[in-house]
């Protein structure tokens, strides 16, 4: 996998997202953890808690190997996503979009929502031994596994493909949607 100068996204444990941050920053790594209020109830109360807006995900600016490699060291296990052999990067520019969002005061109830394919969705495939092949969306279970029919050998074939496999036309790759 090729290791870019830049912001990357890091997959931590859920729950420990806050921890691998406070780390990140004693090793002088710069660190982006967005956090977002929300609101809990319980039988007898309710409070308004922070919490990250991505979950189990916090994005470290890279700039030399050297920060490629402390990060991988953080007592709490952690690694870098990656889709397809590609280590998931965010530009920049949506650090300062995603930022603006979360500390801006005219923003509330933010929340995040995935982008799934629906059935009967024509789609790519643009990583792995079956890449280039054209494939139908027939059955959606989670973002794990989608179901695709590949019909370009004049036969039904089914099979289940990780949804950053996946790009629709316009060639937006679903886990980056």
């Amino acid at each position: 996998m090729d290791r870019k100068i830049g912001w990357h996204v890091l997959y931590v444990k859920y729950r420990h997202e806050n921890k691998v941050y406070k780390e990140l920053k004693e090793k002088k790594i710069e660190a982006f953890l967005p956090m977002v209020t929300s609101v809990r109830k319980w039988s007898d109360r309710t409070k308004k808690i922070q919490v990250p807006l991505f979950p189990s995900y916090v994005f470290v600016n890279i700039r030399s190997n050297k920060d490629f490699h402390d990060v991988l060291t953080v007592d709490i296990g952690c690694s870098f996503l990656s889709f397809g052999g590609e280590y998931g990067q965010v530009s920049e520019k949506e650090i300062q979009q995603i930022k603006f969002l979360v500390e801006g005061k005219d923003f509330n109830d933010i929340q995040i929502g995935k982008v799934f394919p629906k059935i009967g969705d024509k789609l790519k495939i643009e990583h792995g031994q079956l890449s280039g092949l054209e494939c139908e969306v027939f059955r959606v279970e989670n973002e794990h596994r989608i179901n695709v029919r590949l019909s370009s050998l004049r036969q039904d074939i089914s099979a289940i493909i990780p949804l950053s496999y996946l790009s629709n036309n316009n060639g937006n790759n679903f886990a980056q949607a």
